[in-house]
């Protein structure tokens, strides 16, 4: 299985970065995972302004990420939640990347042919507040919005999230955590 990673925060002093290190780590001793490449939003300059919505499927500034999302068979976010939800430059790079004629086809029905069927996704994302509050203080939010009116909407059916909480304290366990994510990549299957 080919893997891209994309990385999203500003920061390699994070826990964020040391949660993708661990994604890279068990991925190099998954034999299941034939090929790893790592897209880091901040570090490599993406633009996640959108600034036309018509025809973006043929944006030549964005070609090379359109091939990284056909080649991967399973796409790993890694990143926080701030506010609620997923950084601005993730967002950005949703907004410019999973557009029509691409990720998907409008067929003048109720929703569209989702074009990137047969890919899985993973989302590793932390917090600073409680494990449960997205479940209770915003009714799911986060998965609501990245599982159905995203993945699915593109034809991605296969979504996994981890969702990791009090990240920030010293009882927040970020090394059983770490260690979590590194076992799955490992052992991951398809």
């Amino acid at each position: 299985m080919n893997m891209l990673v994309v990385f999203a925060h500003p920061t390699h002093e994070s826990l964020s970065h040391a949660f993708l290190q661990q994604v890279i780590r068990g991925s190099g001793e998954n034999a299941a995972v034939k090929d790893v490449q790592v897209l880091d939003l901040y570090a490599s300059g993406f633009d996640p302004v959108l600034v036309r919505r018509r025809d973006m499927h043929l944006d030549p500034e964005l070609a090379a990420h359109r091939e990284q999302l056909l080649w991967a068979d399973k796409i790993v976010f890694v990143y926080p939640i701030w506010w609620g939800r997923p950084p601005a430059m993730l967002l950005g790079y949703i907004d410019r990347m999973f557009a029509s004629g691409f990720a998907y086809r409008d067929q003048g029905g109720l929703l569209p042919e989702g074009l990137l069927r047969n890919k899985s996704v993973v989302c590793v994302s932390t917090m600073k507040g409680p494990p449960l509050y997205p479940l209770f203080w915003l009714n799911n939010a986060h998965k609501v919005l990245m599982r159905k009116a995203l993945f699915r909407f593109v034809g991605i059916r296969k979504a996994k999230f981890f969702e990791f909480g009090r990240m920030e304290t010293p009882g927040g366990a970020q090394a059983r955590k770490l260690e979590k994510v590194y076992r799955y990549f490992k052992t991951v299957a398809g």
